[in-house]
């Protein structure tokens, strides 16, 4: 970058003047050749800026959009909260209505999917300001016979609209991986730019432990089948031998089942309404394998959430005076909630989650260093040793002791 100072530029171009001319400042040579000196500054800051905005990594986000154009890549926009509304009398038509709650006003969808009751009723301000309330609403305009209103819960969580520095670890990743026809990473991008999805892992599966190798008749199943299929009920022979000859002619094997596991946008564990919304967008189940959704013709798609691990915590803990376990123990579960929502976000990109006993105790005695002197002794559920996690697994906190 080019650091050049207002001085710097000026003595340089006093420099290049003979000597046996006046150019102190205030004499003509000075007074005409600071002016140029101040504009060639501002031209190095430009310049400084222009180059600046050129590199992905130092980009402002208003340069790194168009650069990211060129990799075909645009920041995901703001999404609207979908959540699960409950009305009473339940006959009561209210598709089509709108709520409000504090500053937020809501409108019901449809009849909520995932067979639990309700409805489905989004906020209309998009953004993750529409998680955060439930509870009573009320109607804004009249609605006869209507008697509650509430929301209950989070079915799809609201997205604000992409941070800057995840659009750019998302352009450098570009470079890194190619998304092209149902590949790893094709995968990972679409299910991750579905309204609600925070992460996503991808893993090549066929039906559960059956590989497409073992599939193909080898030699003995072949001569069993030359000897042994007469002796079975005639529809018993047209199946086996319609199942045998597509294995023959290897069209068992073709394309794949794939298994994608998620995390809501919240790095919490996805409900019903979500894994269906990620199934039927990848791989609708009217028309599994028909290449109808995201994912490529012959590519069967099963969606799952993560496995929720209860981590149970026991401490023992050295209080600073006048301090005890009632009075630290919500601020002892605010820094374990935190650190496990960190191990969440890398859920992703990690083979195996490890909860650190290190971890937790140099969090709590950073986050507590009024309240807690000291920690010893630190079990993770029972054991004084790290927890590894499945494969598919987060973190969540149970009981915590101290």
């Amino acid at each position: 970058m080019y650091d050049v100072t207002y001085n710097e530029i000026l003595e340089r171009m006093l420099a290049r003047v003979n000597d046996k001319f006046d150019k102190r400042e205030g004499s003509v040579i000075f007074d005409t050749h600071s002016p140029t000196a101040i504009e060639l500054q501002l031209l190095y800051i430009e310049l400084n800026t222009l180059i600046s905005e050129a590199y992905g990594d130092t980009a402002s986000r208003e340069f790194l959009i168009l650069r990211c154009k060129e990799r075909g890549i645009t920041p995901d926009p703001a999404t609207n909260a979908i959540l699960r509304g409950v009305f009473t009398p339940e006959n009561i038509d209210v598709i089509g209505k709108r709520f409000n709650i504090g500053t937020m006003n809501y409108v019901v969808l449809r009849e909520a999917t995932d067979g639990k009751g309700g409805y489905e009723v989004q906020c209309e301000t998009p953004g993750i300001i529409g998680n955060q309330y439930l509870g009573q609403m009320i109607p804004i305009e009249y609605i006869d016979g209507l008697e509650t209103a509430t929301l209950t819960e989070i079915l799809i969580p609201g997205e604000d609209e992409e941070d800057t520095e995840v659009l750019r670890d998302r352009y450098f990743a570009s470079f890194e991986e190619k998304a092209f026809g149902g590949n790893r990473a094709d995968y990972i991008n679409k299910t991750n730019a579905i309204p609600g999805v925070g992460s996503t892992k991808v893993t090549r599966v066929w039906n559960g432990d059956i590989s497409p190798a073992s599939m193909i008749p080898n030699e003995a199943v072949q001569a069993w089948y030359k000897t042994g299929l007469s002796s079975l009920p005639a529809a018993v022979q047209s199946w086996i031998t319609a199942v045998y000859n597509a294995a023959l002619d290897l069209k068992l094997t073709t394309g794949g089942t794939v298994l994608i596991t998620i995390l809501n946008s919240n790095f919490d564990v996805a409900n019903d309404t979500l894994l269906n919304l990620v199934k039927e967008t990848l791989d609708p189940d009217e028309y599994t394998g028909e290449g109808y959704g995201l994912a490529p013709i012959g590519h069967v798609v099963n969606v799952v959430g993560v496995t929720p691990e209860t981590v149970n915590i026991t401490l023992n803990l050295t209080y600073s005076s006048g301090w005890n376990w009632a009075a630290v123990k919500s601020y002892v579960e605010t820094v374990v909630d935190d650190y496990f929502e960190e191990l969440a976000k890398a859920w992703e990109t990690s083979e195996h989650l490890t909860v650190r006993i290190s971890q937790i105790e140099s969090r709590i005695l950073s986050e507590c260093s009024d309240m807690i002197t000291d920690i010893a002794d630190t079990q993770i559920n029972g054991k004084e040793e790290n927890l590894v996690l499945g494969a598919d697994s987060i973190p969540v906190r149970g009981d915590i002791n101290g």
